[in-house]
């Protein structure tokens, strides 16, 4: 008898478990929430305009919507605004309204969505202001979750601290803000030495969303640790330091600071001179005349030679470089880095009498093929006893 009444006691609590699981799957949703999200819509403000349009839906039916659309303020125009609209659904259609974020329009949509087989297509308009937009666009893919914010991630380029400048340039230098705060910071720069990557003063698409935006600079490298030192504690700023710049680790050398240093700072008339007196013989020709910028610390040299494209007419080629001296770390270093651009040439008429007029049709290097530099690097590498940088390695040697 106890026996039997173990085994029923073990049946009830068998019965009861299996019982209560059974309740808790039917109590989970038969069709949970998904968000589904596209990036594009084909044609939309003539293919200007940067969408995001995301969905909820359980199973195939579509719960909410919410449209995230930055475009042109203007026609032509490189400003950019932005509005979010929440979007009630009724069946095949989405409507709702918004203001945008800088002109402080009002926004009106209209949209019917229609599944075609394994895209959607979308039809109605959209309104801002006086402006009304048409839509019709077909074959449109969705996304999902995952997918979404696997292309969500932006980089902004910036090293707050990095080990050497292999990486990042010594006179570039980025600023991370927020947009409410970026116009004050921008004001405080004016009169500094400095010069403000005038792109950078673009406010995109990604930084209406993110509501930060980045200014990149130029500054002389002995200042530039200074700068960011002082803008990382500036109202706004999320993040301060180096970005790629001019600086190509390939065309430049590394040598001991101690000889090319009065004091803390560098011998700039020193340094000239030992630059402009390897690349007279590297490019065959006359002693340049330099100049020093006070805001990237960049050198200048412009040296002139007779150009070899017809030379019975005795045409003068004008050959230019930069150069920039900078420590190969930042915080100071007892290593010199030095580097030279590729030449930019072009050719002039200044032989007596009356002067050719000379127009130069092409845009630059073919094909990004730098110029001919006649081993201008390897030829500073042995004046300055230096090293060159070792890509396999990621090393000086």
């Amino acid at each position: 008898m106890r026996a039997l009444l173990c085994c029923l006691v073990g049946l009830v609590t068998v019965s009861a478990d299996t019982a209560l699981a059974q309740i808790k799957l039917q109590t989970k949703p038969a069709n949970p929430n998904e968000a589904r999200y596209f990036t594009s819509i084909d044609g939309l403000m003539d293919g200007n305009a940067d969408v995001i349009l995301k969905e909820t839906r359980q199973g195939k039916t579509v719960t909410s919507a919410v449209l995230d659309l930055c475009y042109p303020a203007a026609k032509g125009s490189d400003r950019k605004d932005r509005f979010v609209a929440n979007l009630a659904v009724n069946g095949q259609t989405m409507t709702g309204t918004a203001q945008t974020m800088d002109d402080k329009l009002p926004v009106t949509v209209k949209l019917t969505r229609r599944p075609t087989g394994d895209s959607f297509e979308f039809r109605g308009q959209i309104t801002i202001g006086q402006s009304v937009t048409e839509v019709a666009s077909s074959d449109n893919s969705d996304l999902s979750e995952k997918e979404f914010q696997s292309n969500q991630t932006i980089d902004d380029g910036i090293t707050p601290a990095p080990k050497d400048f292999s990486e990042v340039s010594p006179e570039s230098i980025g600023v991370r803000i927020k947009l409410d705060a970026a116009q004050e910071f921008l004001k405080n720069l004016k009169g500094q030495a400095l010069e403000v990557s005038l792109a950078s003063l673009s406010v995109g698409c990604d930084a209406l969303r993110s509501g930060e935006q980045t200014i990149n600079m130029s500054v002389d490298p002995d200042r530039a640790a200074a700068l960011v030192a002082k803008f990382k504690s500036a109202p706004g700023v999320g993040a301060a330091g180096w970005t790629s710049g001019t600086v190509d680790i390939d065309r430049a050398i590394r040598f001991p600071a101690a000889d090319w240093r009065d004091g803390d700072k560098l011998n700039k008339d020193k340094l000239a001179a030992a630059i402009a007196g390897v690349l007279v013989k590297t490019l065959a020709a006359n002693s340049p005349a330099s100049a020093w910028d006070a805001n990237t610390g960049k050198l200048k040299l412009t040296f002139k030679r007779p150009s070899q494209l017809f030379p019975s007419l005795g045409l003068t080629e004008k050959v230019e470089i930069s150069a920039l001296v900078a420590p190969d770390k930042p915080g100071g270093s007892d290593q010199l880095m030095l580097w030279i651009s590729t030449p930019v040439t072009s050719t002039i008429d200044e032989s007596a009498g009356a002067k050719l007029n000379l127009t130069d049709e092409t845009s630059g290097d073919e094909e990004g093929e730098p110029r001919d530099d006649n081993g201008s690097v390897e030829a500073l590498a042995k004046e300055f006893k230096a090293q060159r940088w070792d890509s396999d390695n990621s090393a000086w040697k």
